[in-house]
């Protein structure tokens, strides 16, 4: 029966700044690895889907180096994103969802859509099945976080919707209550920022991390002023800030790395360019968790920081100071990625739960009998 059965998952999890991989038999891990990728390396390729021979040759690297054949895997997971917004939830990778990320049809190049790429051509290869799960273009928002000031022009969910909602339902088991129960600030702090308002079980609004909203990170140029932007473009090109909304802006933009080790070994030395850089993007964050805070109307439970740049304590530190009167503060460093790509993918080959087929349209398409 399938519930007897062990299975083999890999679950491949690309970021902005790294290549994380990891192998589950069943429930337990075998092992984690994860490869740090600086800005420039990833710049050598013109266009975010390019990576695919470069992180599917440092995955086999990583198996190889595991003593584990390819061959043997029973299916593989990936993190997603740039397809149409799906809802949340086990989602089969089939040709179509494969075809709209390698698209971007959702209008976002964020390179979490390679995971969804590296477990297809692995299920290809090896004649096994591949899934996704809760991808950056979850989309459960309220309708006032949607309209925009310009006819036509919206705002969709391109978020750390993996992370977020992994931390959130862990907190909330912690503290005894369901995330359906709670309201939650979530930030996922990393090479992406972005911070999200979850109403009792659903990421109701948040900013488009990826799409230069928000705070400036360690490879996005965050939010900018229009017409600064506009003269910025007259100057350089289109294309140059698309580049910068996602890999080449923020640290990248102003030191010329994505290494935040770097960055921080300068605050630590008293570095005034640097502490400046640094304490700004806390300070952005710390405006975007406000923002987040009045969505909620204030009905907070807690504010809680994850990511990988959560290694540093005075970003916390400096999110209690400003905005620790909200709610309580929690900090979880680091990602409860892997588990969460990994477990009801687990439940779906024990014929648990059932995966959801990508319907190849967005969950909202525009608001009905209104002309905006």
């Amino acid at each position: 029966m399938a519930d007897q059965k062990n299975f083999l998952i890999l679950v491949i999890n690309p970021g902005s700044t790294s290549t994380k991989v990891s192998l589950f038999k069943n429930e337990t891990s075998l092992f984690e690895k994860s490869l740090f990728h600086d800005a420039p390396e990833l710049l050598r390729y013109p266009h975010v889907n390019d990576q695919i021979p470069f992180r599917y040759g440092v995955i086999l690297d990583m198996l190889k180096a595991e003593g584990v054949d390819p061959a043997d895997i029973d299916v593989f997971v990936g993190r997603g994103g740039s397809a149409y917004t799906q809802p949340g939830g086990v989602t089969v990778i089939d040709e179509r969802l494969y075809n709209d990320t390698v698209a971007a049809v959702g209008g976002s190049e964020h390179p979490a859509k390679l995971g969804v790429m590296l477990a297809h051509k692995f299920a290809l290869e090896y004649g096994k099945r591949a899934f996704t799960l809760n991808p950056t273009n979850v989309d459960e928002y309220c309708d006032y976080a949607r309209l925009t000031g310009i006819k036509g022009v919206y705002r969709v969910s391109h978020s750390h919707v993996l992370n977020q909602k992994a931390v959130a339902a862990f907190h909330a088991g912690k503290s005894g209550r369901k995330y359906e129960d709670c309201n939650f600030i979530v930030c996922h702090i990393d090479g992406g920022i972005t911070v999200s308002a979850h109403e009792k079980g659903r990421m109701i609004d948040g900013n488009m991390g990826a799409d230069g909203e928000g705070a400036f990170t360690p490879t996005r140029i965050g939010s900018v002023p229009v017409l600064p932007l506009l003269d910025y473009i007259d100057a350089h090109s289109t294309e140059d800030v698309r580049l910068m909304c996602s890999r080449a802006g923020g640290f990248v933009s102003l030191f010329g790395t994505a290494d935040s080790d770097r960055i921080h070994t300068l605050v630590d030395t008293g570095d005034p360019k640097a502490t400046l850089v640094w304490n700004t993007m806390i300070y952005q964050i710390c405006k975007m968790i406000g923002e987040m805070s009045a969505v909620l109307c204030g009905k907070v439970d807690a504010i809680l920081l994850t990511g990988g740049l959560m290694r540093f304590s005075d970003i916390e530190a400096g999110i209690k100071s400003r905005c620790g009167w909200i709610a309580p503060v929690f900090s979880y460093p680091g990602e409860m990625e892997q588990e969460a790509l990994a477990l009801p993918v687990l439940d779906v080959l024990r014929e648990k739960s059932e995966a959801l087929v990508y319907s190849g349209k967005p969950v909202w398409s525009g608001f009905e009998g209104m002309d905006l």
